[in-house]
C-alpha cells in the first residue's frame, strides 16, 4: 500500500501520513457524490448558501488547530494566523452574488415565448489544491461550487496532506451532506486515471505548469471542462511618480511573505532610474530587518520554504544570476538560521537582466530581482517579456497612467498600488503559461455551471 507522507520544513520529519486510496473505492465515493448532489441541487439556492457559510464559519472556528498545522506542513509563522480572513472575504462574496449571477437570464417573456437561459451545475466537480495557501486556493472553487449545486471532490498536496480533511470535517459538521464534499487522497496515477475515464465533471488544478500539461493530457479527449492555474513571474513597476516608502513596503512584503511561495507574489521589480537607488536601499532595509527561523516561534517573520527541494531550486537560481554578474545586497550574516536546506535567507539582487533564469523563471522563493528602466516603453517590454501572466502591479499617482500601460501588459490582473491580492470581485484569471479559465466573480459562478436553454413556444 503506497503512503502519503507530510515531510515538515521544519524538522524534516514525518508530520502526517496517509493511506492512498485505491480505484474502487474513490468510483464507490464517486457514486455517492452523484446521488447525493442530484438532491442538493433540488435544494433552494438560499438553503445552500446559508450551508455554506455555516461551513466556512465552522473552518474558522478551527483556527488554532489550522494555524500550528500550517506551521508544521508547509513552514507558515504562526504569527500571521490562518487563511480564515480571506477564505471568509472570498466565500461571503460569493454567497452574496449567488442570487444575481445564477439568476437565469431572460431573452423574451411574451403571450407568444418564453426565452431563457439557466445555469446547471456541472455535476461532480474535482478540486487539485496546491500547498502554498491550501484553504484559499480551495475556497475559490469549493464555495461557488457548492452553492452553484455541484458535488465536490478535493484533493490537497501532499505537502499540506491534512487541509482537505480539515475542511470536509468543518464542512459537514455545519451541515454539508457527508457524500456532497469528500476528501480524497491519491497519487497521480490514480488521479490521472480517474480523470480519463471521465470520473468528474469539472476540474479545477492549482499549481505547477507540468501538473497542468498532465491534467490536460489525461483529460484529451474526454471534453471535462478545466480551469488551470499555473505558474507565476509577477512583475512591478514602479514610476517615477509613484509614492516611495508605499511602493518599497507593498512590494516587498509581496515579494518576500511566505517565504516568497505565493502565487501572485511579486518575483521581479522594474524602477524608474530617478527613483532606482532610494527604493533599492529601502528595499534592502525591509528586507533586512525580518527573522528567519522556526514558524512555531512567534517572534519568526519568515519561516522555511515548504520544502527543501523547493529551497534548492531557488538556491540555484540565486547562484546562477551570482555567476552572471548579478549582487545580493542582503548581508546573510543576518539570518544564521539559513541552514543551506528549508531555511532560506531572503535575498535582493541587483545587476540582474533577463539572460538570467531568477528574471525568467517561477522561483517561488525569498528573492527578487530588481532592475532600472528609462521609461514605461522599456518597462512594459519587459514586463511582457515572460512566458507567464498572472497580475502585474503598477506604481504611480496616475489612474490614467496605470490604465494605458495595464492595456499593453500580458497579464490577468492590473493592480494599482497594490500586489499579491485577490479582488473576489475580480475574474481571477491568467494567460500564457499561467493557464485558462476563471475563478471568483460572475465569472466564476458560470465556469462552474453549464447554460441550459429554454425556447418555450406558447402560440400556433
Amino acid at each position: 500500500m503506497t503512503v502519503l507522507k507530510c515531510i515538515s520544513p521544519i524538522d524534516g520529519g514525518v508530520f502526517a501520513e496517509r493511506p492512498v486510496m485505491g480505484l474502487d473505492e474513490v468510483r464507490a465515493g464517486l457514486s455517492r457524490a452523484r446521488t447525493a448532489q442530484k438532491k442538493w441541487a433540488a435544494k433552494p439556492l438560499a438553503d445552500r448558501v446559508a450551508a455554506v457559510e455555516a461551513g466556512v464559519e465552522a473552518l474558522g472556528a478551527m483556527g488554532d488547530e489550522v494555524v500550528t498545522e500550517l506551521a508544521h506542513m508547509m513552514g507558515r509563522p504562526v504569527r500571521y494566523g490562518g487563511e480564515f480572513g480571506g477564505v471568509k472575504e472570498r466565500a461571503g462574496y460569493m454567497a452574496g452574488i449567488a442570487e444575481s449571477a445564477l439568476a437565469p437570464i431572460v431573452t423574451e417573456d411574451s403571450d407568444a415565448f418564453e426565452r431563457r437561459i439557466l445555469r446547471e451545475p456541472h455535476g461532480v466537480v474535482f478540486v487539485i489544491a496546491p500547498w502554498n495557501y491550501p484553504y484559499l486556493t480551495a475556497i475559490n472553487t469549493v464555495a461557488p461550487a457548492l452553492i452553484a449545486g455541484n458535488a465536490v471532490v478535493i484533493k490537497h498536496a501532499t505537502q499540506t496532506l491534512l487541509a482537505g480533511e480539515r475542511m470536509v470535517r468543518a464542512f459537514t459538521n455545519a451541515g454539508i451532506p457527508e457524500d456532497l464534499f469528500q476528501n480524497v487522497f491519491l497519487d497521480h496515477a490514480t488521479s490521472e486515471a480517474l480523470i480519463a475515464e471521465r470520473a468528474f465533471d469539472f476540474i479545477n488544478f492549482t499549481g505547477s505548469v507540468g501538473g497542468g500539461r498532465a491534467i490536460e493530457k489525461a483529460a484529451a479527449g474526454t471534453f471535462t471542462p478545466l480551469g488551470l492555474e499555473l505558474g507565476g513571474k509577477d512583475p512591478g513597476y514602479v514610476m517615477d511618480d509613484a509614492d516611495l516608502d508605499w511602493a518599497v513596503d507593498t512590494l516587498m512584503d509581496a515579494a518576500l511573505f511566505n517565504s516568497g511561495q505565493c502565487c501572485c507574489g511579486i518575483e521581479r521589480i522594474y524602477v524608474a532610474e530617478t527613483l532606482y537607488d532610494a527604493f533599492v536601499e529601502k528595499a534592502v532595509a525591509w528586507a533586512s530587518k525580518l527573522k528567519l527561523g522556526n514558524p512555531l516561534d512567534a517572534e519568526t517573520t519568515i519561516g522555511p520554504m515548504a520544502n527543501v527541494r523547493f529551497a534548492a531550486t531557488v538556491r540555484a537560481q540565486i547562484e546562477d544570476a551570482l555567476s552572471k554578474g548579478a549582487r545580493g545586497l542582503v548581508d546573510l550574516a543576518l539570518f544564521p538560521a539559513d541552514d543551506g536546506g528549508a531555511y532560506l535567507a531572503p535575498q535582493i539582487l541587483v545587476d540582474v537582466n533577463h539572460n538570467m533564469e531568477v528574471m525568467r523563471e517561477e522561483s517561488f522563493g525569498p528573492v527578487v530581482g530588481i532592475m532600472p528602466v528609462t521609461d514605461d516603453e522599456e518597462a512594459i517590454a519587459l514586463m511582457n517579456d515572460c512566458k507567464y501572466g498572472l497580475t502585474a502591479s503598477l506604481w504611480t499617482s496616475n489612474p490614467e497612467r496605470a490604465a494605458q500601460i495595464g492595456a499593453r501588459i500580458e497579464t490577468g490582473t492590473v493592480f494599482m498600488n497594490r500586489a499579491d491580492y485577490l479582488d473576489p470581485s475580480l475574474c481571477w484569471t491568467g494567460c500564457k503559461e499561467t493557464g485558462r479559465g476563471g475563478a471568483l466573480s460572475v465569472i466564476g459562478f458560470h465556469n462552474l455551471t453549464r447554460p441550459k436553454s429554454y425556447h418555450l413556444r406558447k402560440t400556433k
